[in-house]
């Protein structure tokens, strides 16, 4: 798949869209945060 294509979405700390990265292959669709910086600054 060519990098134009593949599926996006927004952060919703840093709101700043991250697109699907290999490593989440397996579990995109429970990927919310786009690096784990977001993730431990959720509140």
């Amino acid at each position: 798949m060519k990098k134009e294509h593949l599926p996006e979405k927004i952060c919703p700390v840093c709101q700043r869209p991250f697109k699907w990265r290999k490593k989440w292959k397996k579990d995109w669709e429970n990927v919310k945060y786009c690096s784990e910086k977001c993730r431990k600054n959720k509140e």
